[in-house]
């Protein structure tokens, strides 16, 4: 009876423990499944070859069975011989099923246009991102590809080549004046548009300087076009130069010619824009501005010499002037030291002197309570000691006025001031005859002198 019981519950135990043991492993299995996955596919467009001058596609897509927390980090690329345009802002929203698995993810997209004939290897790009419900970032690669690029037909190797499914070249020529006059300017602005090309393999216009005209170019104006719902469709250029017209009669801007390779019919093709006529008369009340080279020519060569030589001695002197102040500067340093320690010593022999001294005692006297401890330091320092004999019985009655039975020191202070004045001669008169009449070094005795 006791027995069965104890095994009873020995099976109960047994029974938690596997129990448990199943749990906890049904746990560790959610929480592995619930780490979402990165995938990284990569792909090019047209997928072997390409036209130098010409624009293919990398698509990369960027795939998860979670969601996205924030945008990816995608890499740089980077191909020696070919211009890389990164993604944009702009991505395609992808959905797609892996392995019996939903994906969801943005396609972005790497423009690329190979200028030399040649074989180009993508390699393999690392994309991190963080997938929601991820504990960590993740990262994930894409497969290394490789394309080459050809020489179209009818370019020579080395030549600037555009290519694009559609090319629109016009220009566009505004007067500053009717009829023009010399003096008066022209502005010829040439747009070049093209469908499937990046702005900035569009090639620039020859807009060289044209005889009796002064040219004035413009930055150009650069942009990608696209089809107004953020999608590329191509580039643009905009040149501008203006031209100042210095003399009468006809002048000609030449036509432009450009060469390109349509993609759509693989063929090349040339655009061309019109020469432009310039009927200029005399104007009799125009200046031409200055002129650096007419005046020169003017000048002569013997004024040129002479003035190389005026700017040759002002920076020779401007040169030495500059190495006297660095090797100068050490004995400047030491001379303003002396010179702060001279002055230095000056003030404090001032303050230490008896006329300094002699400033303090007015504004001691008018204090409250006056004091007399500048008077007394100004005697020291005049060699009279305690002895201030013009001023004793004066002191005398001014303490007794202070410290007396009936106090009266204000008119006994009124009084010490007034005789101020009197004090400084006759102390010099008494410490100069104190000098004089100094006691012998060994007095003889009282009934020894005569």
């Amino acid at each position: 009876m006791n027995g069965l019981p104890e095994r009873d519950c020995q099976g109960g135990t047994s029974i938690a423990q596997r129990i448990g043991a199943l749990c906890l492993c049904l746990l560790t299995g959610t929480a592995l499944a619930a780490e979402p996955e990165l995938r990284i596919q990569a792909r090019l467009q047209p997928a072997d070859s390409v036209m130098v001058g010409g624009m293919l596609e990398l698509q990369l897509d960027v795939l998860t069975d979670s969601w996205f927390t924030e945008a990816p980090v995608l890499p740089d690329l980077k191909l020696p011989g070919a211009l890389v345009s990164p993604p944009d802002g702009h991505a395609q929203h992808l959905n797609q099923t892996l392995d019996g698995t939903a994906f969801s993810g943005m396609r972005y997209r790497y423009r690329i246009i190979p200028n030399l004939a040649q074989g180009f290897a993508v390699p393999a790009l690392t994309v991190r991102a963080k997938p929601g419900q991820a504990s960590r970032e993740l990262s994930a690669q894409s497969q290394p590809l490789h394309f080459s690029a050809q020489q179209p037909p009818g370019f020579e190797p080395g030549e600037p080549v555009l290519v694009a499914q559609g090319l629109r070249f016009t220009q566009a020529v505004v007067n500053s004046a009717t009829p023009l006059k010399v003096g008066d300017s022209i502005t010829r602005q040439l747009t070049l548009q093209a469908d499937g090309a990046l702005a900035m393999s569009l090639p620039a216009p020859a807009l060289g300087d044209v005889d009796d005209l002064r040219r004035y170019p413009k930055a150009a104006q650069i942009i990608n076009l696209d089809d107004g719902r953020g999608h590329f469709s191509g580039g643009q250029r905009i040149d501008t130069v203006t031209y100042r017209i210095d003399t009468e009669g006809r002048h000609d801007l030449p036509p432009i010619a450009l060469k390109w390779w349509d993609s759509s019919s693989q063929q090349a093709r040339t655009a061309h824009v019109p020469a432009v006529v310039i009927d200029a008369v005399a104007n009799g009340t125009y200046r031409p501005f200055f002129s650096i080279d007419e005046d020169l020519k003017k000048l002569g060569q013997q004024s040129r010499r002479h003035l190389s030589g005026h700017w040759l001695g002002l920076a020779a002197l401007l040169l030495a002037l500059s190495a006297l102040g660095y090797f100068a500067r050490p004995i400047t340093h030491r001379a303003y030291a002396a010179w702060q320690s001279r002055r230095r010593a000056r003030q404090a022999a001032w303050l230490a002197s008896a006329d300094y001294a002699w400033r303090q005692i007015p504004a001691q006297i008018d204090a409250r309570p006056a004091q007399l401890s500048a008077l007394y330091l100004w005697a020291r320092r005049r060699c009279l000691g305690l002895k201030l004999h013009p001023l004793d019985p004066r002191l005398q009655e001014m303490l007794r006025a202070c410290y007396g039975r009936d106090p009266s020191e204000d008119q006994a202070l009124h009084q010490l001031k007034q005789c101020l004045a009197t004090l400084r001669a006759p102390a010099g008169r008494d410490q100069g005859s104190a000098a004089r009449t100094l006691r012998p070094l060994n007095p003889a005795p009282e009934k020894q002198r005569p």
